[in-house]
């Protein structure tokens, strides 16, 4: 619902889109009643977009993307980036690194990444945690969060390889079948050639020696081959670039993935904690 609240804290790129899609209205000519048959829309609409009452949805700037964007791609461009402005503010700048990443080497700890989340398992954990969100923003951080897994198909196709602790395998979220169907799509994400699927068994430390005990981490080789390195925890995030840090965290990661099985014996734990014969 539009409200004066929304026009105080639009962001920068919903201020954008609202400016250039005026502009670009006026040097046609066109009325705010035109623009919005144009687009299949109301006027109230375009009006709510323009002042931000309302900012531009996702479904209105592909239409203003068809009808004002001339080539341009500009509504298009915010389009992505206003996506990106509905995650979290501690993720915003690793989303943006996720999406056009290289590779992607990840250990998760607690649960399962988010890339290899389903939806059931993402709207159980998301809409269980702590401060509660509404109904609406549950939904809105759940969709997104599918979104991301765009990235196992894009072209080129990046190398992505995950580690996860088998405690997040057994530790239930949402229910059994819940449960279950988040083991046999990890099962399905293993078979892409792309991607490589580790597990940390829990015995891992048991001759003295663990390398996973400072939590988890994600590695992201850059389109421009730098190497970064990605930590977050209790809402708070880190993104490291310093040569000599990310090098430190890499030499971690290998020993991990050191104490790791390998990943016939990892996709066969997986198939027997969810039911499937080996």
């Amino acid at each position: 619902m539009a409200s004066a609240e929304n026009k105080q804290t639009a962001s920068p790129m919903a201020l954008m889109v609202a400016e250039v899609a005026r502009t670009m209205r006026i040097q046609r000519g066109w009325t705010q009643e035109q623009l919005g048959h144009e687009l299949g829309y109301s006027a109230a609409a375009v009006s709510a977009m323009e002042t931000c009452a309302q900012p531009a949805s996702d479904a209105m700037l592909v239409e203003l993307e068809r009808v004002l964007g001339n080539g341009t791609t500009v509504f298009e461009t915010a389009r992505r980036f206003m996506r990106m402005e509905k995650y979290p503010q501690q993720f915003q700048d690793y989303a943006l690194l996720e999406q056009a990443a290289l590779s992607l080497q990840l250990f998760a700890t607690n649960v399962v990444h988010g890339l290899f989340q389903t939806e059931a398992y993402a709207r159980a954990l998301i809409g269980g945690g702590y401060p509660p969100l509404s109904d609406q923003r549950v939904e809105e951080l759940v969709q997104l969060r599918m979104e991301r897994t765009a990235l196992f198909d894009r072209d080129p196709l990046p190398m992505i390889e995950i580690i996860i602790d088998e405690a997040v395998l057994r530790r239930v979220i949402g229910g059994e079948e819940v449960m279950r169907e988040q083991l046999l799509h990890l099962v399905e994400c293993a078979r892409r050639r792309n991607v490589t699927l580790l597990v940390l068994p829990l015995d891992a430390g048991k001759y003295g020696e663990y390398a996973a005990g400072h939590g988890g981490l994600s590695l992201v080789e850059t389109a421009a081959h730098e190497h970064l390195v990605y930590l977050e925890a209790q809402d708070e995030s880190l993104l490291i670039s310093d040569p000599a840090k990310a090098s430190t965290y890499a030499r971690r990661y290998a020993m991990i993935r050191a104490q790791a099985l390998g990943p016939r014996e990892s996709l066969d734990l997986i198939k027997r904690l969810a039911g499937v014969a080996v």
